[in-house]
């Protein structure tokens, strides 16, 4: 039995304010993918984790953030290759530089509070969102049955 397997990597980072407020990306050129979520994207080839979302919420919204904090991880095997994808989840609190939207989508302030209500969430980011926000749980993943199954 092989102990190795392909593996696509990404990250994805909640940025707070200070003010009980998140940076919120309208996802709006995926093929699939549409709705509010947190930015994100690719690790590349021979990069490190963490310097990813430093990049990625960079290029996705102008702001470099200082001293992100890993708080967990999601996953799941993607269906139509059988690849397994993880994704890194971040929470960053110390940022800078001025706030742009991308081509990846707009970028926007929203209070946390009101943010599992909405009815704009991308698809799986309200199962997602408590890794952000508890402690007591680090990780997500979807079994190959369609389960969801918090740890």
């Amino acid at each position: 039995m092989s102990r190795t397997e392909e593996v696509e990597l990404t990250n994805m980072c909640m940025i707070c304010d200070g003010k009980g407020n998140v940076l919120v990306q309208n996802k709006k050129n995926h093929p699939t993918w549409h709705g509010w979520n947190f930015p994100g994207g690719h690790v590349e080839k021979g990069e490190y984790v963490t310097p990813s979302v430093i990049r990625e919420m960079g290029e996705e919204t102008g702001l470099t953030i200082e001293n992100p904090k890993l708080c967990g991880i999601k996953e799941f095997h993607k269906t139509e290759d059988g690849k397994r994808y993880i994704v890194f989840l971040y929470v960053a609190n110390r940022f800078s530089g001025k706030l742009k939207s991308s081509v990846e989508g707009d970028v926007f302030w929203y209070p946390l509070s009101e943010l599992q209500q909405s009815k704009e969430l991308i698809d799986g980011f309200e199962e997602m969102l408590p890794v952000f926000t508890s402690d007591g749980i680090s990780e997500v993943f979807y079994t190959q049955d369609g389960d969801t199954v918090f740890c």
